[in-house]
């Protein structure tokens, strides 16, 4: 905190004062951003004391803002040192810790290979290690009763060796790889044929109905609900053509029948095209066999639609 409370009327001159101050420390920390190995820490840590004795000066909310970004980025360049620094230019090498710790507790291992040794470490010490004396050593840096669960990992590190194996199993049975199925253009246009043919069939049929028919009595074979949801697709395209009209009794009964198909000027006249969307579930299937008593169908079956891709028939 500063030693002064906010006094919106300090001295301008002043406040010119402590802002270039803390711009030219700012600046200098810019600098060595990019830089950080010629930016000691001891010069980070005297410009945060030359911006504590900048702050004693503060009386406003603009120089406090000041004081605040350069602080946040004081901070930033700190943890970045933090991160560049290295504990040590080589490896941690275990057998040299352990020698040097059981030198510090009073004992000495030495290698002493002769017939009755067989090659073996004797400890030539002479007694316990006095584990008292690196306890008091731990005591001075820490309070907190040290743990085995406080080492971070173990000593002796495995390096991790990258599992290749179901790579290269992938690349051994690649031969057993599938291609998908190729439409040609003749099963489309086997597709396209088979659509033109059933469109003309409900054409034929209709025309010979003596005027308007129920939709429902017309489309419905009462014995495949499939081929009653083809029937209306097949109906879909005469009505978009204008050769069939749909139209709504004053009962609300809907029906179909065989109308003269419009051309350019009819359009031209007025004349516009509408769409509509008919929901037709099995529901809606069994119910209207119900209501409208439907036992033949008008549309004769038509055998199991197959279409083939690639090579293959799918019924």
């Amino acid at each position: 905190m500063a030693d002064a409370p906010y006094d919106p009327d300090q001295d301008p001159e002043e406040r010119r004062v402590v802002r270039k101050g803390y711009r030219t420390l700012a600046k200098n920390v810019e600098e060595h951003q990019s830089n950080l190995q010629d930016y000691s820490a001891q010069q980070l840590t005297d410009q945060v004391k030359k911006a504590d004795e900048l702050f004693n000066k503060v009386k406003g909310p603009q120089e406090a803002t000041l004081d605040s970004a350069f602080l946040l980025m004081a901070s930033n360049m700190g943890a970045q040192k933090a991160r560049a620094m290295k504990s040590g230019s080589g490896s941690f090498d275990i057998d040299d810790f352990v020698s040097r710790l059981v030198t510090f507790m009073g004992g000495a291992k030495q290698l002493d290979v002769d017939d009755e040794s067989d090659g073996e470490d004797v400890d030539v010490g002479g007694g316990p290690l006095e584990w008292d004396r690196i306890g008091r050593k731990a005591l001075a840096k820490s309070r907190r009763v040290p743990a085995m669960g406080f080492m971070l990992g173990p000593l002796s590190i495995e390096q991790k060796k990258r599992n290749v194996t179901k790579r290269a199993k992938f690349e051994k049975d690649k031969a057993d790889e599938r291609k998908p199925q190729e439409i040609k253009e003749e099963d489309i246009a086997r597709s396209e044929n088979e659509t033109t043919k059933n469109v003309a069939t409900l054409e034929t049929l209709l025309g010979e109905e003596d005027g308007p028919i129920n939709l429902f009595k017309f489309v419905i074979n009462p014995n495949d609900f499939a081929q009653s949801v083809e029937n209306i697709f097949y109906l879909s395209f005469l009505i978009r053509d204008g050769k069939v009209a749909l139209e709504t009794q004053d009962n609300g009964e809907v029906v179909i029948f065989i109308c003269q198909q419009p051309d350019d000027n009819d359009y031209i006249s007025g004349l516009k095209k509408r769409q509509i969307v008919l929901e037709f579930d099995m529901a809606t299937w069994e119910r209207a066999k119900e209501v409208f008593e439907i036992t033949e169908s008008k549309i004769p079956q038509r055998p199991a639609a197959r279409m083939r891709l690639g090579n293959k028939w799918y019924g």
